[in-house]
């Protein structure tokens, strides 16, 4: 009676396991492909229905996304150009959810879900498209060199045996890598999670050059330092969205798109100083 009682259990529980590895293989087919086969999509009317735009930002670049100590707002040309996407789709700019992103974080950000979309000075390459749809850019920059004036270098063919400072996670290493190249000579580099552990870094001597897009260069700029004037591996930023939401990314590039031909953009960058 007791072998019966035992053997009844495990077909039960068997039943059970197999009816549980069921249900978790539909949920997992119903997360990636309704039953018309179209690919689930966070879309403009989800977020309508959320009623909030949720945006992965820079806190640390000043002109593009900058916490203001007095107000602790984000300001900035990106923090503009997320509210007037909010505008467009809740009709309210300050519909919004601003979460700070930093150069390694904000990929993460997006495909967890946490945010709708990324703009962080995030720059478009190929390798970047195969992982997020972008939009066109929205604004145009090259890499840079912010040097002590002490140090006394006329340009990166001067720095044999540097060590450059860059951020976690960007592109930044690579062109300089290749820029160096073409001179023949050898750097080092220290990767940091933030811009301003960057400059803290060159003013206390630790590094020879803070390297990234010479307008954020530009909002670290004092009285000790100076932008040499390299200007190389020209990089767009782009809107980045997760790669399966296809319909808010394309309403978002027309939007993009929209305001590069009515000005909007070259007036918001106006308005906060940032180009050459």
């Amino acid at each position: 009676m007791k072998k019966r009682s035992l053997w009844l259990s495990v077909v039960a529980s068997t039943m059970l396991f197999l009816g549980a590895c069921g249900g978790s293989s539909d949920g997992d087919t119903a997360d990636s492909t309704t039953a018309g086969g179209t690919t689930n999509q966070v879309t403009v009317a989800d977020i309508k229905e959320a009623g909030v735009l949720k945006v992965g930002v820079k806190e640390d670049v000043p002109g593009f996304g900058l916490r203001n100590t007095d107000s602790n707002e984000i300001e900035g040309y990106e923090i503009d150009l997320a509210k007037n996407i909010a505008k467009e789709i809740l009709g309210d700019e300050n519909a919004i959810e601003l979460t700070p992103v930093t150069a390694k974080t904000r990929g993460p950000l997006l495909d967890n879900g946490e945010v709708n979309m990324i703009i962080a000075t995030f720059t478009i390459t190929e390798e970047r498209k195969e992982t997020y749809n972008f939009t066109d850019r929205y604004y145009e920059d090259a890499v840079g060199l912010l040097v002590k004036k002490s140090e006394g270098y006329a340009g990166l063919k001067d720095m044999d045996g540097a060590t450059i400072g860059v951020s976690q996670s960007s592109t930044t290493k690579e062109a300089i890598l290749a820029e160096a190249e073409q001179y023949g000579i050898e750097l080092e580099f220290s990767e940091y999670a933030t811009y301003p552990e960057i400059k803290a870094a060159l003013d206390a001597g630790r590094l020879q050059a803070f390297s990234v897009d010479r307008s954020i260069l530009a909002g670290y700029l004092d009285d000790a330092s100076e932008i040499l004037p390299d200007r190389f591996a020209t990089q767009d930023y782009g809107v980045a969205i997760k790669k399966q939401n296809t319909e808010l990314a394309d309403y978002v590039n027309d939007l993009i798109n929209e305001w590069e031909k009515d000005g909007m953009l070259a007036d918001k960058q106006a308005e906060w100083g940032i180009g050459e």
